[in-house]
């Protein structure tokens, strides 16, 4: 296939298996391969997005980093979802709590996005574009993060193209149930509507826009292994 290997991965078809974790670290990445797969192998490093491939539980399972922001997260599972026959990405990130029920470390599974991203135009239909996850997916994940004793959040989510908000104005976001803010989901949500696969987001609050409080880089990149035995068991 002309298409592969593409600019930003280097592995060959089939490298992946059918269901690839996203965190948007790549120490994340490596820590989950070394952590919980067996037999994993590094099917891709360009710009030292690492890319491991291997089996949890018997099962096939891939997972790659995405980086940072929507236009990261969108050229790698559109090559993923396009070009490498991926079914389904579930990213597994971190967020900002944003309303008071959400605590610091809680699991944020994302249903659907609001987005102050402009990632929709490019598909040229004259309509609001809703970024919702996979029902299947979702159904799946919330089963097993119950059955690990872990009661996620489910809901609206809001995907920014900004960081360092210098209006920080959450309360029209809180006003509408939004319960975290994150940077990647609307963009994932519409590349696998677009490609007819399925997507999912499930975060873990690391710092909280209300309350002030977060946890260490160091516990982001490590200690948010509730969340990631979640994704892979729902792989």
């Amino acid at each position: 296939m002309s298409n592969i290997p593409t600019p930003h991965i280097s592995a060959k078809l089939g490298d992946f298996a059918e269901t690839v974790l996203m965190p948007g670290d790549p120490l994340r990445s490596k820590f989950i391969a070394e952590n919980f797969l067996d037999d994993a192998v590094l099917v891709n490093n360009v710009r030292g997005v690492h890319g491991y491939t291997g089996t949890y539980k018997g099962k096939r399972v891939s997972v790659m980093a995405s980086g940072m922001g929507m236009p990261a997260i969108g050229i790698y599972s559109h090559e993923l979802f396009n070009f490498y026959d991926v079914k389904n990405i579930i990213r597994i990130g971190t967020a900002g709590g944003l309303m008071p029920e959400v605590k610091v470390k809680d699991i944020v599974m994302g249903m659907a996005c609001v987005t102050n991203s402009n990632w929709a135009a490019q598909y040229e239909i004259n309509a609001s574009i809703p970024a919702v996850c996979s029902y299947e997916l979702l159904k799946k994940a919330e089963k097993c993060a119950l059955d690990l004793g872990v009661t996620p959040h489910i809901g609206t989510i809001f995907s920014s193209d900004v960081f360092y908000d210098s209006t920080r104005d959450y309360d029209k976001w809180r006003a509408m149930g939004v319960k975290a803010v994150e940077m990647e989901a609307a963009a994932l949500y519409m590349e696998a509507a677009r490609a007819g696969k399925n997507a999912l987001c499930i975060c873990t609050i690391s710092d909280h826009m209300v309350t002030g409080e977060s946890c260490s880089s160091e516990e982001r990149q490590n200690s948010f292994t509730k969340m990631m035995e979640i994704a892979l068991e729902t792989a």
